[in-house]
């Protein structure tokens, strides 16, 4: 078989424009980095904690093999949520009643990677204990955080995140070529040649830079903020502005440090150069949480001053002043304020007296979109509906919280949650629902329809996580709910919610009689997307007690509904189940292909619970005449069911069992162990592309690595030793003394036993494919 590299999981975004400098602070961050599990950025706002953490990121995602992870937390308000936001970003479909930090803990156990928390001085005491917990628990895990203060956690390694080197102002001038190596006049530069193209620093004008870099105090956000300036004025214009609006900030009764006044300052002058128009703009989108599109600027920030159409002018004008950043999303634009901009905008939103109406504006908005995304989900434009439902997590996540909140609000938050049931179910944040449904009805007793679906969907989620005797609770009040409210709706959901918990739970009959109530009360509210949810699984509870001629027909109707709605989701998982009934008839060939044809239409879904299954069945329908194929299926399929935190759903696991023992038999147990093996330890990329037969083969499993008796440093510098540099090269390339690289040498040749360097190249080209952080 051919051996392939391992692929990388490296989920950073990629960078808007340049990075600047900082080789000694990235230097830094991965030598503390190899001697502690818990390094810290602390720094003021805008000094480019973020920035610095996601390049040393990207430069040391070989040396993890399970990856690189970024939890971005500047949007996130509710400290409940921390557990949630990390397990979404890990890619963890939490579908158990267990506490999320076993299940984080159980998926990360033994994993080796690097985990990322941007932004975390607001939720500074959950991030302490989170990150105390999983390093407690989890020995393969770094965790890089950015913060304006410590964490203060046993073992934390703090590096304070200096502004960037400029020139000082002794008296000496510097030559031009020596001026462009400070890390500041390149940034201001680089970002003044993207507006200006053709900028130099040049004899003419490097002073007038370098005094304006000194100004800023080598702040990277003030720097970029002011660059931009450039669009409309010269460097000696800029220059003597800053020295305008410095002199007046020092002669107040400010009591920010110094370089917080800096950048409070350049962020004071933005604002004063934006137009009446565009400053209300800036102010009323710093509601939104986690970035926005224009359809909503212009329906939540428009009105009092700025007419809808004028709203994508206005955009247009605070992406070229630097204050919101554009970033494309496949066929959309999406805007984002830098979380220094956002708060102040918040400040100066709340100094206008506009606070509480915008975000009252931004909660119907929000609560509009939801609506209408339940109200197309079963059509053409569903997956589309999912894609832009998960972009605005951030901001639904607000809405949901003000609702919380604000007194006389929690009705209308439980329409926005309810509203989101086919969301929660897609998005696996099957936990993240309850969590909100539970709050909301606390603080919402009134026996009303919005009560009643809230419930409804609460047991729903709960009865997917296996925790039936909350969801019976909740079913019994939701029934009342509905019969008292004269709800045809809310009965066939409670009857629909009841049949699947009794499928769930084996009870195949009792799931028939509840599925069909559920059909037939859908059919009789007009409500086909129900109809066709409990349908489907009316067919499987049939197909479960052996009556094939009617599960099949069910399937079929099922189907056919699906195809005329050009619905996805609902199609996948009838083609899911259709599949395993024809393969039971012993038409596997077909069922191959409807099991594939599954995983075809949940790929744009990221749906990684179906894509499982329908894995799993292949296993199954592999079994008896491609054994090998089976056992590596059956890897694949249970590295997946890890990620979810719960087993196999329990109807299912006779199917398993049994395929699984008729494969053992074919291959014998060793064999079997060994495809097994091989599925573990292919990524969910190689596991769908090996079970659609797009790859001919599967990649050898990566060789464990072996303990090393080189630290991460001397090995680093043995590989160097091995590419041929000499010890001032070295010390060049990591930014160290070339007496501490002769002493690295000295003690990799003492550890190793050798007298020469050649000896340790070759030892390198050796033994290189199995250490720790040797790149593929």
């Amino acid at each position: 078989m051919t051996m392939t590299a391992p692929i990388i999981s490296c989920r950073l975004p990629a960078e808007l424009n340049s990075f600047v400098g900082r080789r000694r602070e990235i230097a830094e961050v991965k030598r503390l980095l190899s001697e502690a599990r818990l390094v810290t950025l602390v720094g003021v706002g805008g000094v480019g904690k973020t920035r610095l953490s996601l390049r040393v990121g990207y430069d040391l995602r070989r040396a993890f093999h399970d990856g690189v992870w970024l939890v971005e937390l500047a949007a996130l308000e509710s400290p409940e949520l921390l557990l949630q936001t990390v397990t979404e970003c890990l890619e963890i479909q939490d579908r158990s009643v267990r506490p999320s930090i076993e299940v984080l803990i159980d998926h990360l156990r033994d994993k080796q990677l690097l985990l990322i928390l941007d932004n975390c001085e607001h939720l500074l005491e959950s991030c302490a204990m989170l990150a105390e917990t999983l390093m407690r628990s989890v020995p393969g895990l770094r965790i890089l955080a950015t913060s304006r203060q410590s964490l203060g956690v046993a073992g934390e390694q703090t590096m304070p995140v200096p502004t960037l080197p400029m020139p000082e102002c002794n008296g000496t001038r510097p030559s031009t070529e020596s001026l462009k190596g400070f890390d500041a006049v390149r940034l201001f530069a680089e970002r003044a040649q993207a507006v200006v193209p053709g900028f130099e620093v040049t004899e003419a004008n490097q002073e007038v830079v370098a005094r304006i870099c000194r100004h800023l105090d080598g702040i990277p956000l003030a720097i970029e903020l002011a660059a931009v300036r450039l669009r409309a004025i010269s460097v000696e214009q800029l220059l003597a502005r800053l020295d305008d609006r410095f002199r007046l900030l020092t002669m107040g009764a400010r009591t920010a440090m110094p370089r917080q006044q800096t950048l409070r300052a350049l962020i004071d002058w933005s604002y004063s150069l934006c137009t009446d128009q565009e400053r209300l703009l800036w102010a009323r989108l710093s509601v939104f949480s986690g970035g926005l599109d224009l359809e909503a600027a212009e329906q939540v920030c428009s009105g009092d001053g700025i007419l809808p159409e004028e709203v994508v002018d206005l955009m247009i004008g605070l992406v070229g002043k630097s204050v919101l950043a554009r970033e494309e999303h496949d066929s959309t634009v999406r805007f984002r304020l830098l979380e220094t901009i956002r708060q102040y905008g918040r400040e100066r939103l709340r100094e206008a007296g506009e606070e509480a109406e915008l975000k009252v504006r931004h909660r119907d908005w929000c609560h509009d979109l939801v609506t209408r995304a339940q109200r197309e989900w079963f059509g053409p434009d569903q997956v589309a509906w999912f894609t832009r439902l998960h972009s605005e997590h951030g901001n639904l996540r607000t809405a949901l919280d003000f609702c919380l909140t604000t007194p006389g609000e929690a009705e209308r938050g439980l329409a926005i949650a309810t509203a989101l049931r086919f969301y929660w179910i897609a998005a696996g944040s099957l936990r993240e629902g309850r969590v909100w449904l539970d709050r909301l009805l606390t603080a919402c007793a009134e026996p009303t329809p919005a009560r009643a679906g809230a419930l409804c969907l609460n047991a729903r989620l709960a009865v997917l996580q296996s925790d039936f005797a909350l969801a019976a609770k909740m079913l019994v009040e939701c029934h009342s709910l509905g019969m008292e409210l004269g709800d045809a709706g809310i009965l066939a959901g409670t009857a629909y919610v009841s049949g699947l918990a009794a499928l769930i739970q084996r009870d195949f009959t009792g799931a028939v009689t509840f599925l069909e109530q559920a059909v037939e009360g859908h059919c009789e509210a007009g409500e086909d997307m129900g109809m066709v949810n409990a349908l489907m699984y009316l067919a499987t509870a049939h197909s479960l007690l052996g009556h094939s001629d009617q599960a099949q027909t069910q399937y079929k109707e099922c189907l056919a509904i699906c195809e005329a709605r050009e619905d996805h989701w609902f199609r996948s998982y009838t083609l899911w189940v259709y599949g395993i009934e024809l393969w039971r008839q012993g038409d596997t060939a077909q069922a191959v292909e409807m099991e594939r044809e599954a995983i075809r239409l949940k790929r744009p879904f990221d749906d990684r619970l179906g894509i499982a299954l329908c894995i799993e069945a292949l296993a199954w329908m592999a079994a008896d005449g491609a054994a090998e194929r089976a056992a590596v299926l059956f890897g694949a399929s249970q590295e997946s069911w890890r990620s979810f935190g719960a087993p196999l759903l329990s109807y299912l696991t006779g199917y398993h069992d049994s395929a699984e023992a008729l494969a053992r038999e074919r291959l014998g147990g060793r064999r079997f162990e060994a495809g097994f093996r091989k599925g573990a330890e292919l990524s969910s990329t190689e596991a769908i592309a090996y079970a659609m037969c797009e790859t001919a083969q599967v990649a050898e499993p990566a060789r464990k690595a072996v303990a090393s008796p080189l630290t991460r440093r001397e090995m680093e510098i043995a590989r160097l030793v091995a590419q041929g540099m000499t010890n001032k090269a070295i010390a060049s390339q990591l930014v160290i003394a070339q007496r501490t690289a002769e002493g690295h040498v000295e003690h990799i040749l003492n550890k190793l036993g050798f007298n020469s360097r050649a000896q340790i190249a070759a030892w390198v080209g050796e033994q290189g494919q199995l250490l720790p952080g040797k790149s593929p």
